[in-house]
């Protein structure tokens, strides 16, 4: 086995041989998701990493950062959010490792799909909280924000792309 395995339709011979279209867009989703939960990661890092330490952030845009990061409501329990943000974006890097060693796994679809949705529900709320009770914005919770919304598009992308590659196996 080489060292650098990617999944294409070669290994994929059962769908291959009933003319399933979609496969080689399977693994190409979940290496987006690889990429995007990169790059949730290093938001998330950042804001934590200026959080422990009691830095300011850099607010090159949008100069509410620091009033978002030092509200109330950028705690539960007392544990920074930007926290649960780099506990959930190397979840779902993790999730889409899996996913690019097993893309045809129906059960590890749906479940990076509904994790991807979590996300996205409570990057809404948190926009939410954002503008109604802090009444500022900080760019990198948008940054996390579209990051999120960019990991539920490609989720379901892959499970889609699953789906149309996965055609019904005859009974003989």
């Amino acid at each position: 086995m080489s060292s650098s395995y990617l999944p294409t339709s070669d290994h994929l011979p059962d769908l291959k041989a009933a003319g399933a279209s979609g496969t080689n867009k399977i693994p190409r989703a979940a290496y987006v998701m690889l990429a995007l939960a990169l790059l949730g990661i290093a938001d998330a890092f950042y804001v934590a990493q200026a959080t422990y330490s009691g830095w300011p952030l850099w607010c090159p845009i949008i100069d509410g950062c620091n009033t978002v990061a030092n509200s109330p409501y950028a705690r539960i329990l007392g544990v920074p959010l930007s926290y649960f943000g780099l506990v959930f974006y190397l979840g779902m890097l993790g999730l889409a490792a899996i996913l690019v060693a097993r893309p045809l796994s129906r059960v590890l679809c749906v479940s990076v799909v509904l994790y991807a949705v979590t996300g996205v529900c409570s990057s809404i709320y948190f926009m939410y909280v954002q503008l109604s009770f802090i009444q500022a914005v900080c760019v990198y919770c948008i940054i996390s924000g579209i990051t999120t919304v960019l990991l539920l598009v490609a989720a379901v992308w892959h499970f889609g792309a699953t789906l149309a590659g996965q055609a019904p196996r005859s009974s003989s």
